[in-house]
């Protein structure tokens, strides 16, 4: 008997068994059900039926299986055997991969309506910053406005010459005290 150095892990019990890939058994199962569940596999076992009975009830010499055709039943039993837990564990595969991606839409879902509610709220958020902002309309009146003003400050500072009052402050005379 060996002696193993490490002694941090358990020593592992011998499995006795059946040893297999699972995931290869899957794809097998998979397999088997797409082919069970074809109209071609119907149609090739109906053939095989027609046949098997031709030839047990009209040629005395290939006689194998008589009338209650009990190995022909015994076939389609076995057959039968097999095929409901394989297609149910294809089935199961199909589910837990249904299941997945039931999570992954989940989450994109969430996130996608998590950027729709950001970006809505920056949308708000910008059309409430947008309201202070000036608009081309409103420039413009601005401008009329003071345009307005100008031409009757103009006017008044036109009387203001008449009547002999200079118009520049500045040659105004300077008193000085």
């Amino acid at each position: 008997m060996t002696r193993h150095n490490d002694l941090t892990t358990p020593r592992q019990a011998r499995r006795i068994g059946v040893h297999y890939d699972p995931e290869a058994f899957g794809q097998f199962s998979e397999t088997i059900a797409r082919t069970l569940g074809t109209a071609r596999f119907l149609v090739w076992q109906t053939a095989f039926v027609v046949v098997w009975i031709i030839l047990n009830v009209a040629s005395a010499v290939l006689r194998w299986d008589k009338y209650p055709f009990i190995l022909l039943n015994l076939f389609f039993s076995t057959q039968a055997a097999y095929a409901a837990p394989l297609i149910l564990l294809a089935q199961n595969r199909q589910e837990q991969r249904d299941r997945v991606q039931t999570d992954n839409d989940r989450h994109v879902a969430e996130r996608t309506q998590a950027d729709t509610e950001f970006l809505a709220r920056e949308i708000a958020s910008i059309r409430l910053s947008l309201g202070d902002v000036a608009t081309g309309t409103d420039v413009a009146d601005h401008i009329d406005r003071l345009v307005d003003a100008i031409e009757r400050i103009s006017v008044r500072l036109g009387e203001l010459e008449v009547h002999g009052a200079p118009h520049d402050p500045l040659d105004q005379p300077r008193y000085d005290a």
